[in-house]
């Protein structure tokens, strides 16, 4: 009877062990939320595009504690007509996670935008949870048509400037 307790002893605290020990899986300690959101896009970018207006941007790289980033999810695209309010134009998902090599430069155009018109663009980035930028620095542009490259045919160099001789002092 003492063997069956001093048994059932020693499995109980076997159990007891393996569950304190297991734990939840985590392995550092917990960050508080304030701390898991991504940085805000800073370089945010708008250029006009045969097709509307191209914007770009950098991916964000951190954490706002400085830790890497790893769970990007995308990015919240808004845009303002004028000096009018900021709305939602596009959610722009990140689907770079498991490669190796990881998109650095974003670009998108908006194809909405109407010639003549003037635009304003912010950013947030996104991670898996939910967890939100600051919105970006503010793109602005007036939608117009881009400037054609330069072919072959209309490519002019610029005319050198004649140099003059610097002036010569006298004492």
């Amino acid at each position: 009877m003492k063997r069956m307790r001093w048994r059932a002893v020693v499995a109980a605290a076997a159990v007891f062990a393996l569950a304190v020990g297991a734990g939840c899986g985590a392995k550092s300690r917990p960050i508080p939320p304030s701390q898991t959101h991504p940085e805000r896009v800073n370089d945010l970018s708008a250029e006009p595009d045969p097709h509307g207006v191209r914007l770009s941007w950098s991916r964000p790289m951190k954490y706002t504690s400085g830790r890497q980033l790893r769970d990007l999810a995308g990015f919240r695209l808004m845009r303002a007509e004028g000096a009018g309010r900021f709305s939602e134009l596009a959610e722009l998902p990140v689907t770079d996670q498991e490669r190796f090599q990881k998109v650095r430069r974003f670009t998108y155009v908006d194809r909405s935008a109407v010639m003549g018109h003037t635009y304003r663009y912010l950013m947030i980035a996104e991670t898996t949870d939910g967890y939100q930028s600051e919105p970006s620095n503010v793109a602005e542009l007036i939608r117009t048509t881009p400037r054609p490259p330069p072919s072959p045919e209309s490519f002019v160099l610029p005319t050198p400037s004649a140099q003059l001789p610097a002036p010569v002092s006298t004492p």
